[in-house]
């Protein structure tokens, strides 16, 4: 077998990635509650007002429930599941907290926007979650109606920093989007990077940005996760290699590079 050796080198910065310093987590998955609560630090609490979704039940994996159980923030909680949402208006009785039983989509009666426009929501309000594992980016390109002051939404971090992708605006299937489409729509909406973790990318509105002294926001000043990512190149005779991760995240299923080739063996020779 050939050798493949895979170095990545490091190239977060710690003053430009600092936010990840601050790391820690209630019920958040990744630390996502600490970075939020120093982000809220630096540029203060406004409204005091939150909106997630899928809220599940509004304790599991959130990233909004320690600031509503713990810090008196408001919220609109939308979740589409059914047995979810009961379970989510059981988690938060408190009038300050609207649970929403609604599937967010980025048009019609659907869109981000069109639900929100029937509660009592500023239109800078504190904090905007998304997390729906799929269509995330174009739910947020959706709303225009809003800019809250923060935005908290997943990426895909299987896809490399270079790559722009997108996947199709379509609820029946789950791919994500890269950081750096992420990032892009950003700027065109508005809004600067400030942390990513693995999987999260944390944004500010513009004119916030200058509050965190980040000498450097770019992707890879701010994110650097190889174990995620999986590199594919080719021999001069058409065999196909992989660097880096050899594992679908999701399923935890391993794969090999024998099962990734489009030339049989009797094919791949050199053609010069």
């Amino acid at each position: 077998m050939p050798r493949i050796d895979h170095r990545p080198v490091d190239r977060t910065r710690e003053d430009c990635a600092w936010l990840l310093k601050f790391r820690s987590t209630v019920t958040s998955q990744i630390g996502q509650d600490g970075i939020l609560e120093k982000i809220f630090e630096v540029i203060g609490e406004r409204h005091r007002l939150c909106v997630e979704f899928g809220a599940w039940d509004g304790k599991f994996l959130s990233n909004t429930w320690n600031l509503i159980a713990n810090k008196n923030w408001s919220g609109v909680l939308i979740e589409g599941s059914a047995a979810k949402f009961a379970a989510l208006s059981a988690t938060h009785p408190y009038p300050r907290v609207k649970a929403v039983n609604r599937l967010v989509g980025w048009d019609g009666k659907d869109a981000l926007d069109n639900i929100l426009a029937a509660y009592d929501v500023p239109a800078d309000f504190d904090l905007l979650s998304i997390d729906v594992d799929g269509n995330d980016w174009h739910i947020w390109k959706s709303v225009e109606k809003y800019r809250p002051r923060v935005v908290l939404i997943e990426f895909n971090p299987s896809v490399p920093n270079d790559v722009l992708f997108v996947q199709d605006a379509d609820p029946r299937i789950n791919q994500g989007a890269s950081l750096l489409a992420m990032i892009e729509l950003g700027k065109e909406k508005g809004y600067s990077l400030v942390c990513a973790n693995c999987w999260d990318a944390f944004f500010v509105r513009d004119e916030l940005y200058g509050l965190f002294g980040i000498p450097d926001n770019g992707i890879d000043a701010m994110h650097f996760y190889p174990q995620a990512e999986t590199r594919l190149f080719h021999g001069f005779d058409g065999t196909l290699f992989t660097a880096g991760n050899r594992r679908l995240l999701w399923h935890n299923v391993e794969f090999a590079p024998d099962a990734l080739q489009v030339l049989p063996p009797r094919k791949r020779v050199l053609r010069s």
